[in-house]
């Protein structure tokens, strides 16, 4: 068949396949040192916390229940593999490929009161769902004067670049959802955040959305406590103090801000305080305007689209609260408004070489 014909490089080409691989990673992953504060840690990565996270979740609160796309055998990226052989296949179950499907369900059983875990199997198919999250599960406890709620629901879904997902499968569409009240949208850097913030999602009285960077999947390995924890929502963490430049990101690009923060030191005698938002909406104004206020200086970076990115709205915040303190204009670092490509994904994404001029003209300004 056609697939198998494809399969049969010839030998000059099949040689050729095996020494000129593709590295598509734009960033070195560096763990956070080993949380003492939760008890006993284990050596996870993303996915495994994930799967931690959801584990923790069905042993405790016996009305949780997991759905979404092959949730059933573990899901294309493993975060529920053994879940429904421990479980069973009342909790952790399959649905129809129909993500407006799986959120509409997802509402009506959180209103019945019971904790729900929906998967979309890549962030770039919940847009089917953008109506019933959007319409429905945002406003569901303002329309009946908190007579109901789908508080109990929690939307997760890979997402971002992953060197050769091309259009459907590389997208970031947090700033879709962060001009919508009434949701809260997270997005982890790394498998301890990841479970942590994952939990706090589940336990968090209003629907949420958490976005997982499937590149990090199983690039991102850390020490991550066995037990459940929480991490606050809507906190973002000063990961790095700096005197001369703040940069924010969020997701895979924290990892891409810390290695630019450690280039603008070397070469350009530039301190960068590094922040990871964290929590997209509602996110955390205070310690990012703190922080501008002492730097004089913003720098701003994700992947999705810049015109419309979630970057305008904290660019915006920024300006209008520390307008006096801005020492240069605040520079946005972002993917192009173009349809995330396949095989010129390393000239799309925001690189640390981009953002290191971006700071570069910020200090010469």
């Amino acid at each position: 068949n056609r697939f198998s014909a494809v399969l049969k490089l010839s030998p000059d080409r099949s040689s050729r396949t095996k020494t000129q691989r593709r590295h598509a990673s734009h960033f070195t992953f560096q763990p956070d040192p080993v949380p003492t504060q939760y008890g006993p840690t284990q050596k996870m990565n993303l996915f495994q916390s994930i799967t931690s996270a959801l584990d923790n979740t069905l042993s405790s609160d016996p009305t949780a229940v997991i759905f979404g796309e092959d949730v059933a055998f573990g899901g294309v990226f493993r975060c529920t593999v053994g879940l429904r052989d421990k479980y069973g296949k009342d909790r952790v179950f399959n649905t129809p490929l129909c993500e407006q499907g799986i959120v509409g369900f997802g509402i009506g059983v959180a209103c019945a009161g019971a904790t729900a875990i929906a998967e979309i199997q890549f962030a770039d198919y919940i847009f089917p769902a953008f109506d019933q999250i959007v319409n429905e599960a945002a406003k569901y406890r303002y329309r009946s004067g908190n007579l109901f709620d789908c508080g109990n629901l929690t939307i997760r879904a890979p997402w971002g670049c992953v060197g050769h997902g091309s259009l459907y499968h590389s997208q970031s569409p947090e700033a879709f959802f962060a001009h919508c009240p009434g949701i809260k949208v997270v997005i982890p850097r790394s498998p301890v955040q990841a479970k942590g913030l994952l939990l706090s999602c589940i336990a968090d009285r209003n629907p949420c959305i958490f976005f997982e960077p499937k590149i990090l999947y199983r690039a991102a390995v850390e020490q991550v406590p066995v037990e459940p924890y929480s991490i606050p929502l809507s906190q973002a963490e000063v990961l790095q103090e700096g005197s001369d430049v703040t940069l924010v990101a969020w997701g895979t690009q924290v990892h891409v801000m810390k290695e630019v923060a450690s280039m603008a030191q070397e070469k350009l005698g530039v301190s960068c305080e590094v922040i990871d938002l964290q929590t997209i909406l509602p996110w955390d104004t205070e310690t990012v305007c703190k922080s501008v206020v002492k730097t004089g200086r913003l720098l701003i970076s994700h992947e999705a689209p810049v015109t419309g990115g979630f970057a305008a709205e904290i660019s915006s915040a920024v300006q209008e609260e520390c307008f006096l303190n801005l020492e240069a204009p605040i520079s946005r670092v972002c993917g192009y408004d173009t349809p995330f490509p396949h095989i010129y994904e390393p000239f799309y994404i925001p690189d640390k070489w981009k953002c290191f001029e971006a700071i570069r003209k910020m200090i010469n300004y």
